[in-house]
């Protein structure tokens, strides 16, 4: 009986670049750079690295909203009123990015989402915390714990609006987890990201995010800066298929940020594509099946295999199909029987599970002594 691995070359192409991604340089303290329909990590730079957001917590804000809107406990049309407290931290008093709230005053959730998101209003945050928690230390326990639970390894929230606490402390990689979550959680919420300007008590103000306005594709999501974090940016860009997310922190100037920022997302478009190698249920292959009633099955992949790669280096990837053959009948349609693996130089390779792609019964007693006969004299050919 054969034991060595059966293998199969599939496909010769290119995964990822020739040179490293992280071989880019940034002059970003922090940065990530992920293709969110394959997971695929382009860049990164002290990805895990603790790191002060500043206003980009508000999108952890906006996401507990997102979530009471989606079970139904909350409404758009709700109203919270505005604290006093609320209106000294966060309001026009205070000198920090506000919503310019008065105290006293009933404002339905979706302004106040909008001052959240759009005028990045300390005051509008914690209105929302006081309205859902009673408190804003309270509420900032709870973005904590459903933060670990949504993914965001290394998140503490000490308040709801990113004022500088020295336990108040992410990572780029959580972030980019939060805005995938958002993204792909609350598509009917998602666009008041895209919001270029808001207007409440006859203040208009522009979005502080730069790239809203540079048409290349960018629909989301926040900005931040204190002196201590330096100017950051989470944004989601959109071109065709492919949507990409980019966390930058600890840049010198807002010129830099924008500047940065844009030519992350540029170099990701650029530079990387999504191509569907196999669609969910089909063959890729055959494998050679022992005292089976049919001498072969096919291998059928059970999901859509689509991977990022390089435009420059195509030629550096194989896609091969393993198992060890030939397989013992008898075979049950759907049990994973083989393996696609995925190579690269300089990436891990991609295993994904291939599984019979129909039943194979055992011969019969005579069939198995003349299959055996046959290997004896013949070596198991013919």
């Amino acid at each position: 009986m054969i034991t060595a691995a059966g293998v199969l070359l599939l496909a010769a192409a290119g995964l990822f670049s020739g040179r490293p991604a992280w071989a880019l340089e940034t002059i970003a303290r922090q940065a990530f750079l992920m293709d969110i329909s394959t997971g695929t990590v382009l860049f990164e730079k002290n990805a895990v690295q603790a790191m002060v957001p500043a206003s980009m917590s508000k999108m952890m804000t906006a996401y507990m909203v997102f979530e009471r809107l989606r079970d139904g406990s909350l409404s758009l049309d709700d109203t919270f009123a505005v604290s006093v407290a609320a209106w000294r931290k966060g309001g026009a008093r205070s000198g920090s990015s506000t919503m310019f709230l008065e105290p006293g005053e009933r404002v339905k959730v979706e302004d106040l989402l909008l001052g959240i998101i759009v005028q990045s209003g300390n005051d509008a945050s914690i209105v929302v915390a006081e309205g859902l928690a009673g408190g804003e230390a309270a509420f900032a326990e709870e973005m904590t714990r459903r933060g670990r639970q949504i993914g965001l390894e290394n998140s503490v929230f000490k308040n709801a609006t990113g004022w500088p606490h020295p336990e108040h402390l992410t990572t780029s990689r959580d972030l980019a987890v939060l805005a995938r979550r958002t993204i792909e959680n609350f598509p009917e919420y998602y666009h008041y990201y895209a919001e270029r300007e808001f207007t409440h008590n006859g203040i208009r103000q522009p979005n502080r995010n730069p790239l809203l306005f540079r048409n290349i594709g960018v629909d989301g999501l926040k900005t931040g800066h204190t002196d201590s974090s330096g100017y950051g940016l989470v944004a989601a860009a959109k071109r065709g298929e492919r949507r990409l997310i980019l966390v930058v922190n600890g840049l010198p100037t807002k010129r830099a940020r924008a500047r940065e920022s844009q030519r992350f997302i540029e170099w990701g478009f650029r530079e990387f594509g999504n191509y569907a190698l196999f669609k969910a249920g089909e063959t890729v292959g055959e494998a050679e099946v022992w005292l089976g009633q049919e001498t072969t099955v096919p291998l059928v992949i059970k999901n859509d295999l689509v991977v990022t790669l390089s435009r420059k280096a195509r030629r550096g990837m194989k896609v091969t199909v393993r198992y060890r053959g030939p397989l013992s009948a008898p075979l049950n349609e759907g049990a994973a029987v083989a393996e696609l693996v995925v190579e690269a130089p300089g990436a891990a390779p991609m295993r994904l599970p291939l599984v019979a792609g129909a039943e194979v019964e055992r011969l019969g007693l005579i069939g198995r002594l003349g299959a055996a006969l046959n290997y004896v004299l013949w070596g198991g050919s013919g």
